[in-house]
Protein backbone atom coordinates (compact mmCIF):
# COMPACT_ATOMS: atom_id res chain seq x y z
CA UNK A 1 0.00 0.00 0.00
CA UNK A 2 2.95 2.42 0.69
CA UNK A 3 4.44 1.77 -2.52
CA UNK A 4 1.14 2.11 -4.14
CA UNK A 5 0.81 5.58 -2.82
CA UNK A 6 4.31 6.79 -3.25
CA UNK A 7 4.16 5.57 -6.71
CA UNK A 8 0.56 8.04 -7.15
CA UNK A 9 2.00 10.90 -5.40
CA UNK A 10 4.72 11.03 -7.89
CA UNK A 11 3.24 9.88 -11.01
CA UNK A 12 1.92 13.54 -12.11
CA UNK A 13 5.22 15.17 -12.37
CA UNK A 14 6.86 12.62 -13.78
CA UNK A 15 3.91 12.38 -16.34
CA UNK A 16 3.60 16.24 -16.82
CA UNK A 17 7.10 16.60 -17.01
CA UNK A 18 7.73 13.76 -19.42
CA UNK A 19 5.21 15.21 -21.61
CA UNK A 20 6.26 19.16 -21.31
CA UNK A 21 9.76 17.97 -22.49
CA UNK A 22 8.56 15.93 -25.43
CA UNK A 23 6.23 18.94 -26.52
CA UNK A 24 9.34 21.47 -26.40
CA UNK A 25 11.68 18.90 -27.49
CA UNK A 26 11.18 20.56 -31.36
CA UNK A 27 11.74 23.96 -30.27
CA UNK A 28 15.38 25.08 -31.18
CA UNK A 29 17.29 26.89 -28.21
CA UNK A 30 17.12 30.82 -28.85
CA UNK A 31 19.74 31.70 -25.99
CA UNK A 32 17.17 33.37 -23.43
CA UNK A 33 18.40 32.68 -19.99
CA UNK A 34 16.15 31.84 -17.06
CA UNK A 35 14.93 34.13 -14.56
CA UNK A 36 13.57 37.90 -14.47
CA UNK A 37 16.33 39.23 -17.36
CA UNK A 38 17.11 36.48 -18.98
CA UNK A 39 20.51 36.02 -20.54
CA UNK A 40 20.45 39.64 -22.84
CA UNK A 41 23.18 40.56 -24.79
CA UNK A 42 25.03 44.08 -24.09
CA UNK A 43 23.76 46.61 -26.94
CA UNK A 44 26.50 48.20 -28.06
CA UNK A 45 25.53 52.09 -28.95
CA UNK A 46 26.38 55.29 -27.79
CA UNK A 47 24.29 56.54 -24.92
CA UNK A 48 23.54 60.00 -24.07
CA UNK A 49 23.33 61.68 -20.78
CA UNK A 50 20.25 62.41 -19.43
CA UNK A 51 19.35 66.59 -18.86
CA UNK A 52 18.50 67.86 -15.48
CA UNK A 53 15.00 67.13 -14.33
CA UNK A 54 14.61 64.37 -17.27
CA UNK A 55 12.71 61.18 -16.29
CA UNK A 56 12.85 57.82 -18.66
CA UNK A 57 9.76 56.66 -19.16
CA UNK A 58 8.26 60.09 -19.71
CA UNK A 59 5.85 58.77 -17.42
CA UNK A 60 4.84 59.77 -13.92
CA UNK A 61 6.57 57.07 -11.62
CA UNK A 62 3.69 55.92 -10.77
CA UNK A 63 2.12 54.38 -13.88
CA UNK A 64 1.98 51.15 -15.16
CA UNK A 65 4.58 51.65 -18.15
CA UNK A 66 7.16 53.03 -15.39
CA UNK A 67 6.88 51.94 -11.26
CA UNK A 68 3.75 51.80 -10.78
CA UNK A 69 1.74 52.20 -7.80
CA UNK A 70 2.53 53.02 -4.13
CA UNK A 71 1.75 49.83 -1.85
CA UNK A 72 2.25 51.15 1.45
CA UNK A 73 4.79 52.02 3.75
CA UNK A 74 6.65 49.06 4.92
CA UNK A 75 7.76 49.56 8.65
CA UNK A 76 10.06 46.67 10.70
CA UNK A 77 7.00 45.22 12.10
CA UNK A 78 5.19 44.85 8.48
CA UNK A 79 5.16 40.91 7.74
CA UNK A 80 6.44 42.48 3.96
CA UNK A 81 9.38 43.52 5.96
CA UNK A 82 10.88 39.91 5.30
CA UNK A 83 10.62 40.84 1.20
CA UNK A 84 13.57 43.55 1.89
CA UNK A 85 16.85 41.93 1.31
CA UNK A 86 20.09 43.64 2.68
CA UNK A 87 22.65 44.56 0.22
CA UNK A 88 26.49 43.89 0.93
CA UNK A 89 28.03 44.78 -2.48
CA UNK A 90 31.95 45.84 -1.90
CA UNK A 91 31.64 47.72 -4.95
CA UNK A 92 28.83 50.14 -3.57
CA UNK A 93 29.27 53.07 -1.24
CA UNK A 94 25.80 53.16 1.28
CA UNK A 95 26.04 56.47 2.76
CA UNK A 96 24.15 55.32 6.28
CA UNK A 97 23.52 58.92 8.00
CA UNK A 98 21.28 57.14 10.04
CA UNK A 99 23.68 54.35 11.23
CA UNK A 100 20.80 52.14 10.87
CA UNK A 101 21.36 50.00 8.06
CA UNK A 102 18.65 50.84 6.51
CA UNK A 103 19.77 51.78 3.11
CA UNK A 104 21.07 48.84 2.59
CA UNK A 105 17.29 47.20 2.38
CA UNK A 106 15.99 46.86 -0.67
CA UNK A 107 13.41 44.52 -2.61
CA UNK A 108 15.16 41.88 -4.59
CA UNK A 109 14.32 43.59 -7.91
CA UNK A 110 15.75 47.03 -6.81
CA UNK A 111 19.19 44.90 -5.56
CA UNK A 112 19.46 43.46 -8.98
CA UNK A 113 18.79 46.63 -10.64
CA UNK A 114 21.91 47.99 -8.33
CA UNK A 115 24.55 45.78 -8.77
CA UNK A 116 23.99 45.84 -12.24
CA UNK A 117 24.40 49.72 -12.41
CA UNK A 118 27.12 49.04 -9.67
CA UNK A 119 29.33 47.20 -12.80
CA UNK A 120 28.45 50.02 -15.22
CA UNK A 121 30.14 52.58 -13.33
CA UNK A 122 33.09 51.01 -12.37
CA UNK A 123 33.30 50.28 -16.31
CA UNK A 124 32.53 53.27 -17.21
CA UNK A 125 34.73 55.43 -14.68
CA UNK A 126 37.49 53.33 -13.47
CA UNK A 127 38.27 53.43 -10.06
CA UNK A 128 34.79 54.88 -9.29
CA UNK A 129 32.06 53.19 -7.29
CA UNK A 130 28.51 53.77 -7.29
CA UNK A 131 27.08 55.82 -4.23
CA UNK A 132 23.42 55.26 -2.51
CA UNK A 133 22.66 58.08 -0.33
CA UNK A 134 19.07 57.52 0.22
CA UNK A 135 17.72 53.54 0.66
CA UNK A 136 14.76 52.25 2.25
CA UNK A 137 13.33 54.77 4.53
CA UNK A 138 11.71 53.77 7.94
CA UNK A 139 11.84 57.72 9.13
CA UNK A 140 9.00 59.66 6.83
CA UNK A 141 11.61 61.68 5.05
CA UNK A 142 9.86 61.73 1.97
CA UNK A 143 6.42 62.58 0.17
CA UNK A 144 3.19 59.92 1.48
CA UNK A 145 3.79 57.78 -1.81
CA UNK A 146 7.09 57.88 -1.88
CA UNK A 147 8.91 54.21 -3.45
CA UNK A 148 11.10 54.80 -0.32
CA UNK A 149 9.40 53.40 1.95
CA UNK A 150 8.91 50.00 0.56
CA UNK A 151 12.21 49.50 -0.84
CA UNK A 152 11.64 50.00 -4.22
CA UNK A 153 13.76 53.52 -4.76
CA UNK A 154 17.23 54.66 -4.52
CA UNK A 155 19.00 57.82 -4.71
CA UNK A 156 22.31 57.55 -6.07
CA UNK A 157 25.87 59.58 -6.88
CA UNK A 158 28.95 58.69 -8.11
CA UNK A 159 32.00 58.17 -5.42
CA UNK A 160 33.63 60.76 -6.38
CA UNK A 161 30.29 63.45 -6.80
CA UNK A 162 31.18 64.63 -9.89
CA UNK A 163 28.48 66.47 -10.57
CA UNK A 164 29.55 66.70 -14.21
CA UNK A 165 29.03 62.66 -13.92
CA UNK A 166 25.18 62.20 -12.80
CA UNK A 167 23.72 62.79 -16.50
CA UNK A 168 25.45 59.67 -17.46
CA UNK A 169 24.62 57.65 -14.03
CA UNK A 170 21.13 58.49 -15.09
CA UNK A 171 21.89 57.00 -18.75
CA UNK A 172 23.49 54.27 -16.81
CA UNK A 173 20.74 53.23 -14.39
CA UNK A 174 18.15 53.07 -17.23
CA UNK A 175 20.46 50.95 -19.02
CA UNK A 176 20.65 48.91 -15.75
CA UNK A 177 16.57 48.21 -15.91
CA UNK A 178 15.41 50.36 -13.35
CA UNK A 179 11.59 51.14 -14.07
CA UNK A 180 11.99 54.52 -14.09
CA UNK A 181 15.07 56.92 -13.73
CA UNK A 182 15.01 60.94 -12.55
CA UNK A 183 17.48 63.11 -12.89
CA UNK A 184 15.72 64.94 -10.02
CA UNK A 185 18.51 66.93 -7.94
CA UNK A 186 21.46 68.47 -9.26
CA UNK A 187 22.85 66.30 -6.03
CA UNK A 188 21.70 62.85 -7.02
CA UNK A 189 19.74 60.77 -9.56
CA UNK A 190 16.43 58.89 -8.12
CA UNK A 191 15.54 55.19 -9.51
CA UNK A 192 13.02 53.28 -8.67
CA UNK A 193 11.53 49.61 -9.70
CA UNK A 194 7.80 48.13 -9.98
CA UNK A 195 6.44 45.96 -6.82
CA UNK A 196 7.30 42.17 -6.46
CA UNK A 197 4.32 41.49 -6.62
CA UNK A 198 3.84 42.87 -10.39
CA UNK A 199 6.74 41.31 -11.63
CA UNK A 200 5.86 38.77 -14.37
CA UNK A 201 8.56 36.56 -13.60
CA UNK A 202 6.82 35.90 -9.60
CA UNK A 203 3.68 35.77 -10.34
CA UNK A 204 2.58 35.66 -14.07
CA UNK A 205 -1.30 36.83 -14.62
CA UNK A 206 -4.66 36.66 -12.16
CA UNK A 207 -8.06 38.42 -11.29
CA UNK A 208 -8.73 40.01 -8.02
CA UNK A 209 -10.58 37.36 -5.13
CA UNK A 210 -13.72 39.87 -5.78
CA UNK A 211 -14.14 39.73 -9.33
CA UNK A 212 -16.82 36.77 -10.51
CA UNK A 213 -17.46 34.06 -12.94
CA UNK A 214 -20.97 33.20 -13.74
CA UNK A 215 -21.72 29.26 -13.46
CA UNK A 216 -23.42 26.98 -15.45
CA UNK A 217 -26.76 27.20 -13.18
CA UNK A 218 -26.86 30.64 -13.03
CA UNK A 219 -24.94 31.83 -9.74
CA UNK A 220 -22.41 34.08 -9.11
CA UNK A 221 -19.02 33.25 -7.81
CA UNK A 222 -16.44 35.29 -6.41
CA UNK A 223 -13.01 33.78 -7.62
CA UNK A 224 -12.30 33.23 -4.38
CA UNK A 225 -14.67 30.96 -3.73
CA UNK A 226 -14.60 28.97 -7.47
CA UNK A 227 -13.98 25.20 -6.53
CA UNK A 228 -12.49 23.07 -9.05
CA UNK A 229 -15.12 21.32 -10.39
CA UNK A 230 -17.79 24.05 -11.23
CA UNK A 231 -18.07 24.84 -14.99
CA UNK A 232 -18.06 28.39 -15.40
CA UNK A 233 -19.03 30.85 -18.37
CA UNK A 234 -15.48 30.92 -20.95
CA UNK A 235 -15.43 31.94 -24.33
CA UNK A 236 -15.22 29.47 -27.63
CA UNK A 237 -12.20 31.48 -29.43
CA UNK A 238 -13.33 29.79 -32.75
CA UNK A 239 -16.92 31.31 -32.49
CA UNK A 240 -16.26 34.27 -30.45
CA UNK A 241 -19.90 32.19 -28.62
CA UNK A 242 -20.19 32.12 -24.37
CA UNK A 243 -19.87 28.41 -23.48
CA UNK A 244 -19.38 26.62 -20.47
CA UNK A 245 -16.27 24.97 -19.50
CA UNK A 246 -15.04 23.08 -16.17
CA UNK A 247 -12.73 24.96 -14.13
CA UNK A 248 -9.45 22.14 -13.57
CA UNK A 249 -7.28 24.21 -11.49
CA UNK A 250 -5.51 27.50 -10.65
CA UNK A 251 -2.68 28.41 -12.20
CA UNK A 252 -1.94 31.34 -9.83
CA UNK A 253 -3.68 31.97 -6.25
CA UNK A 254 -2.89 34.25 -3.64
CA UNK A 255 -5.07 34.64 -0.73
CA UNK A 256 -3.69 37.30 1.23
CA UNK A 257 -1.58 39.07 -0.95
CA UNK A 258 -2.27 42.66 -2.18
CA UNK A 259 -1.32 43.11 -5.86
CA UNK A 260 -1.74 46.21 -8.66
CA UNK A 261 -4.19 45.44 -11.36
CA UNK A 262 -5.53 46.93 -14.33
CA UNK A 263 -9.07 48.03 -14.50
CA UNK A 264 -10.48 48.38 -17.77
CA UNK A 265 -13.86 50.38 -17.52
CA UNK A 266 -15.77 49.86 -20.73
CA UNK A 267 -18.96 51.66 -22.05
CA UNK A 268 -21.54 49.69 -20.32
CA UNK A 269 -20.01 50.21 -17.29
CA UNK A 270 -18.45 46.91 -16.94
CA UNK A 271 -15.19 46.08 -15.57
CA UNK A 272 -12.50 44.18 -15.73
CA UNK A 273 -9.80 43.84 -13.37
CA UNK A 274 -6.54 41.78 -14.29
CA UNK A 275 -2.50 41.65 -13.93
CA UNK A 276 -0.65 43.41 -16.97
CA UNK A 277 0.78 40.41 -18.16
CA UNK A 278 -2.66 38.58 -18.28
CA UNK A 279 -3.60 38.00 -22.10
CA UNK A 280 -7.42 39.06 -23.43
CA UNK A 281 -9.05 38.98 -26.61
CA UNK A 282 -9.57 42.52 -28.54
CA UNK A 283 -11.30 42.92 -31.85
CA UNK A 284 -8.67 43.39 -34.86
CA UNK A 285 -5.77 42.49 -32.67
CA UNK A 286 -6.04 38.73 -31.53
CA UNK A 287 -5.35 37.86 -27.81
CA UNK A 288 -3.00 40.90 -26.13
CA UNK A 289 -1.52 41.76 -23.16
CA UNK A 290 -4.09 43.73 -20.88
CA UNK A 291 -1.10 46.43 -20.63
CA UNK A 292 -1.12 46.64 -24.58
CA UNK A 293 -5.23 47.57 -24.08
CA UNK A 294 -5.76 51.20 -24.63
CA UNK A 295 -9.09 53.30 -24.44
CA UNK A 296 -10.85 52.81 -27.85
CA UNK A 297 -9.82 49.18 -27.96
CA UNK A 298 -13.12 46.59 -28.05
CA UNK A 299 -13.46 43.80 -25.55
CA UNK A 300 -15.82 40.95 -25.97
CA UNK A 301 -18.89 41.26 -23.21
CA UNK A 302 -22.16 38.95 -22.30
CA UNK A 303 -25.28 40.78 -23.05
CA UNK A 304 -27.31 42.19 -19.88
CA UNK A 305 -29.61 39.64 -20.70
CA UNK A 306 -27.84 36.26 -20.61
CA UNK A 307 -27.10 36.85 -17.18
CA UNK A 308 -30.24 35.45 -15.73
CA UNK A 309 -30.14 31.73 -14.79
CA UNK A 310 -32.72 30.78 -17.44
CA UNK A 311 -30.52 32.04 -20.17
CA UNK A 312 -27.36 30.70 -18.68
CA UNK A 313 -28.09 27.38 -19.15
CA UNK A 314 -28.11 27.91 -23.00
CA UNK A 315 -25.09 29.93 -22.96
CA UNK A 316 -24.22 27.80 -25.88
CA UNK A 317 -25.90 29.33 -28.03
CA UNK A 318 -25.23 32.98 -27.49
CA UNK A 319 -22.93 35.32 -29.16
CA UNK A 320 -20.72 37.84 -27.41
CA UNK A 321 -20.61 41.39 -28.45
CA UNK A 322 -17.74 43.96 -28.78
CA UNK A 323 -17.38 47.04 -26.67
CA UNK A 324 -15.13 49.84 -26.70
CA UNK A 325 -12.87 50.33 -23.45
CA UNK A 326 -12.86 54.14 -22.18
CA UNK A 327 -10.31 54.02 -20.15
CA UNK A 328 -7.76 51.98 -18.18
CA UNK A 329 -5.90 52.59 -15.03
CA UNK A 330 -3.98 50.93 -12.12
CA UNK A 331 -5.53 49.74 -8.90
CA UNK A 332 -4.82 48.05 -5.88
CA UNK A 333 -6.89 44.98 -4.72
CA UNK A 334 -6.74 42.24 -2.30
CA UNK A 335 -6.22 38.47 -3.29
CA UNK A 336 -5.11 37.38 -6.91
CA UNK A 337 -6.33 34.53 -8.40
CA UNK A 338 -6.07 32.42 -12.15
CA UNK A 339 -8.53 30.11 -12.81
CA UNK A 340 -7.75 27.43 -15.33
CA UNK A 341 -10.76 26.45 -17.49
CA UNK A 342 -10.76 23.57 -20.30
CA UNK A 343 -11.47 25.50 -22.92
CA UNK A 344 -8.39 28.41 -21.81
CA UNK A 345 -10.90 31.08 -21.58
CA UNK A 346 -13.18 32.60 -18.88
CA UNK A 347 -15.90 35.31 -18.70
CA UNK A 348 -14.56 37.25 -15.94
CA UNK A 349 -17.80 39.89 -14.39
CA UNK A 350 -18.85 39.61 -17.88
CA UNK A 351 -15.88 40.56 -20.02
CA UNK A 352 -13.79 37.73 -22.24
CA UNK A 353 -10.27 36.80 -21.09
CA UNK A 354 -7.63 34.44 -21.51
CA UNK A 355 -6.21 31.88 -18.40
CA UNK A 356 -2.87 32.67 -19.84
CA UNK A 357 -0.03 35.10 -18.95
CA UNK A 358 3.63 36.05 -19.68
CA UNK A 359 3.80 34.47 -23.20
CA UNK A 360 1.91 36.60 -26.13
CA UNK A 361 0.18 33.28 -27.41
CA UNK A 362 -2.65 32.31 -26.28
CA UNK A 363 -2.84 28.98 -29.09
CA UNK A 364 0.90 28.24 -28.09
CA UNK A 365 -0.50 28.55 -23.87
CA UNK A 366 -3.24 26.41 -24.44
CA UNK A 367 -0.99 23.95 -26.04
CA UNK A 368 1.71 23.52 -23.07
CA UNK A 369 -1.34 23.44 -20.57
CA UNK A 370 -2.73 19.98 -22.53
CA UNK A 371 -0.90 17.42 -20.32
CA UNK A 372 -2.98 19.23 -17.46
CA UNK A 373 -6.00 19.13 -19.22
CA UNK A 374 -5.56 15.34 -19.87
CA UNK A 375 -4.49 14.53 -16.14
CA UNK A 376 -7.39 16.22 -14.80
CA UNK A 377 -9.58 13.93 -16.75
CA UNK A 378 -7.37 11.15 -16.14
CA UNK A 379 -7.59 11.64 -12.40
CA UNK A 380 -11.26 12.08 -12.08
CA UNK A 381 -11.83 9.07 -13.87
CA UNK A 382 -9.48 7.50 -11.62
CA UNK A 383 -11.12 8.71 -8.69
CA UNK A 384 -14.95 7.41 -9.45
CA UNK A 385 -13.53 4.62 -10.57
CA UNK A 386 -11.31 3.87 -7.00
CA UNK A 387 -14.92 4.73 -5.07
CA UNK A 388 -16.91 2.29 -7.13
CA UNK A 389 -14.48 -0.26 -6.59
CA UNK A 390 -14.97 0.44 -2.56
CA UNK A 391 -10.99 1.24 -2.77
CA UNK A 392 -11.37 4.69 -1.14
CA UNK A 393 -13.80 5.23 2.28
CA UNK A 394 -16.88 6.68 1.04
CA UNK A 395 -17.80 10.07 1.44
CA UNK A 396 -20.66 12.33 2.89
CA UNK A 397 -23.52 13.43 0.35
CA UNK A 398 -22.36 16.90 0.65
CA UNK A 399 -18.70 15.73 -1.21
CA UNK A 400 -20.40 15.20 -4.40
CA UNK A 401 -22.25 17.80 -6.83
CA UNK A 402 -25.23 18.22 -8.05
CA UNK A 403 -24.42 15.48 -10.79
CA UNK A 404 -23.40 12.80 -7.65
CA UNK A 405 -19.80 13.26 -9.62
CA UNK A 406 -16.77 13.68 -7.05
CA UNK A 407 -16.15 17.32 -6.27
CA UNK A 408 -12.33 17.79 -7.61
CA UNK A 409 -11.46 19.59 -4.77
CA UNK A 410 -11.80 16.07 -2.89
CA UNK A 411 -9.78 14.51 -6.01
CA UNK A 412 -6.24 13.31 -5.40
CA UNK A 413 -2.94 14.47 -7.00
CA UNK A 414 -1.87 18.06 -6.26
CA UNK A 415 -5.29 18.52 -7.18
CA UNK A 416 -5.43 20.60 -4.24
CA UNK A 417 -5.08 23.29 -6.67
CA UNK A 418 -8.01 24.74 -4.33
CA UNK A 419 -6.10 25.01 -1.46
CA UNK A 420 -2.60 26.03 -3.20
CA UNK A 421 -0.61 29.17 -2.32
CA UNK A 422 1.27 30.96 -5.22
CA UNK A 423 1.85 29.40 -8.81
CA UNK A 424 1.45 26.34 -9.07
CA UNK A 425 4.09 23.97 -10.11
CA UNK A 426 3.61 22.94 -13.43
CA UNK A 427 3.17 26.60 -14.70
CA UNK A 428 6.20 27.65 -12.96
CA UNK A 429 8.09 24.58 -14.52
CA UNK A 430 6.62 25.99 -17.69
CA UNK A 431 7.63 29.24 -17.30
CA UNK A 432 11.31 28.46 -16.37
CA UNK A 433 11.70 25.70 -19.10
CA UNK A 434 10.10 28.04 -21.66
CA UNK A 435 12.67 30.75 -21.52
CA UNK A 436 15.11 28.54 -23.00
CA UNK A 437 13.25 27.46 -25.92
CA UNK A 438 10.69 31.04 -26.80
CA UNK A 439 12.22 34.08 -28.35
CA UNK A 440 12.24 36.94 -25.91
CA UNK A 441 10.02 38.91 -28.07
CA UNK A 442 6.92 36.54 -27.01
CA UNK A 443 7.51 37.44 -23.34
CA UNK A 444 5.99 40.23 -21.34
CA UNK A 445 8.43 43.34 -21.19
Amino acid sequence: MRTLAATRTITPRLVLGALLLLGLAGHPALGCGPGRGGGRRPILRKLTPLVFKQHVPNVSENTLPASGLSEGRVSRNDKRFRDLVPNYNADIIFKDEEGTGADRLMTQRCKEKLNTLAISVMNQWPGVKLRVTEGWDEEGKHATDSLHYEGRAVDVTTSDRDRAKYGMLARLAVEAGFDWVYYESRSHIHCSVKSESSSAGKSGGCFPGTSTALTADGRRVALAELQLGERVAALDSATNRLVFSEVIGFIDRATAERRQFLRLRLGSGKQLKLTATHLVPVQGRGTVFAARVSPGDRLLVQSHNSSSSSSSTNGASQALRWEEVLDVELVLEEGAYAPLTAEGTLLVDDVAASCYAVVDSQSLAHACFLPLRLWARLSRGFASLEHYLGLVPSRRKDDYGDDNELKSNEVDDGRHWSRQEGVHWYASMLYSVSRYVLPRSMYYN
